[in-house]
Parts: C-alpha cells; sequence; structure tokens
C-alpha cells in the first residue's frame, strides 16, 4: 500500500472482505489512516467515505450498516472493489476478479475496470478466461512455468489459439 499498490484477491470470502463486519467497515479499512481525527476514527468521515463509495460504485444495500456477508457475490465483489479504490492506490492487481459471480455482474465489473482505467489507475489483471482478458487488455503477457513467453499487443495477435500456444507450447514471440 505504501508502494501505491492494492490487490484485490480471487477469494473475497476470505482474503478480500471480512463478512461478519459491515459495508461500512469493510470499505474503510485499507483506507482507516485517512479517518483518524485527533487519536480516533472520525464516525462522520468513516460514514461520509462509505456512503461515497456505496453511490460511486452502485452497491446494492439496505444501507452501509449491512453486513457485507448478506450481500449478492456482485456486490460483495464491488465492496472489494470499492474499499481499494478508497485507498486511492496507482496500480491496481485484479487476481480473478469476476470469480464466482453471474454474468449480468460480470459485466459491471468489466465497467468498473474500464472506468478506473479511464481514471488513469493502472490496471494489472490475472485471469484463467481468456475471452475475458482478450475483451479487457490493451496487453497481455503469456507465462509457462514462471517465465515470460510472449507480450501481445495487438489486437489481431490476441487470439485463444494464440495465447494457448504460447502458454502450453512455450511459442515465444
Amino acid at each position: 500500500m505504501r508502494a501505491g499498490m492494492a490487490y484485490l484477491s480471487e477469494d473475497r470470502k476470505t482474503e478480500g472482505l471480512i463478512t461478519a463486519m459491515t459495508i461500512r467497515d469493510n470499505l474503510t479499512l485499507a483506507s482507516l489512516f485517512r479517518l483518524f481525527r485527533f487519536g480516533t476514527i472520525s464516525q462522520l468521515k468513516e460514514r461520509e467515505a462509505a456512503g461515497k463509495w456505496v453511490r460511486e460504485l452502485r452497491i446494492v444495500a439496505r444501507s452501509i450498516e449491512q453486513t457485507v456477508g448478506t450481500l449478492s457475490g456482485g456486490n460483495q465483489q464491488r465492496t472489494v472493489f470499492a474499499k481499494w479504490r478508497a485507498a486511492e492506490p496507482r496500480l491496481l492487481l485484479l487476481d480473478e476478479p469476476t470469480r464466482g459471480i453471474d454474468v449480468n455482474a460480470k459485466s459491471e465489473i468489466y465497467k468498473m475496470i474500464d472506468e478506473i482505467a479511464a481514471q488513469g489507475l493502472a490496471v494489472l489483471m490475472v485471469s484463467s478466461e481468456l475471452p475475458e482478458l482478450i475483451g479487457m487488455s490493451d496487453r497481455i503477457y503469456a507465462m509457462r512455468g514462471g517465465t515470460l513467453v510472449a507480450e501481445l499487443t495487438e489486437r489481431n495477435a490476441m487470439t485463444q489459439a494464440a495465447i494457448l500456444a504460447h502458454i502450453l507450447l512455450g511459442v515465444r514471440d
């Protein structure tokens, strides 16, 4: 976090959220340092920050006091995104960002990623879903056995067949 990086884990329930806590608590966890006033957390600032991110990332909930574990998978994922956006990183590392969510929620997550990138935040996404990578990426790096084997920057070179050839066969550019 000090280096300006945030990591959105593929397992939101065990690594990305504290499901027994409220949306407000989860949203402000990564940015608590901004909420301190005279040695205590400003409840007002915390509520304002949480409300802002709920609105901005369109989290559907009764209130910011709703327990995160009661949200749908898509809204839980939006909550994780909001938590890290509130931390104001320069680089957002996304590990399987649409894992375990329905098709409609995936579409919303894709829009969110596009908006984040358009605002100038660098996004590095890891995904095992090749159509997702192809659709969301400006550049794709293929690795085999921990070694970089290809960098695909041309849209017409970003095909499932090309990516698989690099990954499975170790074909180098």
